[in-house]
């Protein structure tokens, strides 16, 4: 059985469609990536996976309960951590744990088992009696992904697990989010607007833009659907003759040209790029540059949207802010309505 199947799920807040009638499924024990800039939808989508938004329209089941008919189904089976830190940093590490683990009724003995076993994979242990507010930022962000997995959820959701953090920390966090997934099998799904964390972590990738989903596949097949590296030409002069030869060449997927400048798409681009010289040699074009660049997910997102994730992101601004408002007004605390 699928973790998640998500059918025709829909999301207004007034004029403004925050996610647009999507429909797909994660695996069991998959990583699964929502992958866009700010304002394009994906924490609106986890809020309504979650039960803290009701859809506009369709629906979905997690873990078998439909997130209309069976909330409490729903709440019961999954972990959550939000962008937003929720640790109380007048606990300790370990009253945090405890207090989570009440909420979800663990009986004390299952309740210390399980925070020894939460401490340990976060690498908390030393530090379980100390207050959170003398944890560093990467040591609050492990231990509330921790906190996620005390009632042993069949699915974790981690809103941007990363955001806020600096570049080591990050990278231990990606090791902890991957350890956990391997170990334990649950299936995890995470939004991030960061390429190398949907890169490196996730199985599968949903490219998300404007509330719909634009490319899905695992990280390598969308990179491969491109065509293979792009090599980029600054030209001295007219470029007629280089591409009328770039025509003639077996191993070019494709071209493009801006100004001076053309971007030759083609696999193995390192072991071609002296081919490339010796065109322009022969057909007297001088080249002033050359840049070899690998495709990665920013690639294909430019490929598939016709913009980078930074435009994405101030394209987005006012969509996110009433996307927020609208949230705020519908959705209560996850645990308050337990």
């Amino acid at each position: 059985m699928a973790a998640i199947t998500v059918d025709g799920l829909r999301k207004e807040f007034g004029d403004v469609t925050a996610v647009n009638d999507l429909s797909f499924t994660v695996e069991s024990g998959e990583l699964f990536g929502l992958l866009g800039p700010n304002g394009a939808g994906k924490s609106t989508l986890i809020k309504m996976l979650v039960t803290l938004l009701q859809p506009t329209a369709g629906t979905a089941r997690v873990n078998g309960h439909d997130i209309r008919e069976d909330r409490g189904g729903v709440r019961d089976s999954i972990g959550i951590v939000f962008q937003e830190p929720a640790l109380d940093e007048e606990l300790t590490g370990t009253e945090n744990l405890a207090l989570h683990a009440r909420m979800y009724g663990q009986r004390k003995a299952e309740r210390e088992r399980r925070i020894d076993e939460i401490l340990d994979l976060v690498d908390l242990a030393d530090e379980r009696d100390e207050l959170v507010e003398n944890y560093s930022g990467g040591m609050k962000r492990r231990l509330e992904i921790g906190r996620g997995l005390m009632h042993e959820p069949s699915v974790l959701f981690l809103d941007e697990p990363t955001v806020g953090l600096d570049a080591r920390a990050r990278r231990d966090t990606w090791d902890y989010i991957k350890r956990m997934n391997e170990q334990s099998g649950i299936s995890i799904v995470l939004t991030t607007h960061y390429i190398e964390e949907a890169e490196q972590l996730c199985d599968r990738v949903a490219i998300v833009d404007d509330g719909d989903i634009a490319a899905l596949d695992s990280p390598d097949a969308l990179k491969d659907s491109l065509g293979g590296d792009v090599v980029t030409l600054e030209i001295d002069g007219p470029t007629a003759p280089l591409l009328d030869r770039l025509d003639e060449a077996s191993w070019v997927a494709e071209y493009t040209t801006s100004d001076a400048v053309v971007h030759v798409t083609l696999p193995s681009g390192e072991s071609h790029i002296v081919d490339l010289v010796r065109i322009a040699d022969a057909v007297d074009v001088q080249i002033t540059s050359i840049d070899l660049r690998k495709p990665n997910l920013e690639s294909v997102f430019l490929s598939v949207t016709g913009r980078t994730l930074e435009d994405g992101d101030t394209e987005a601004a006012e969509t996110e802010a009433v996307q927020s408002v609208g949230a705020a007004g519908s959705a209560g605390s996850l645990e308050g309505e337990r």
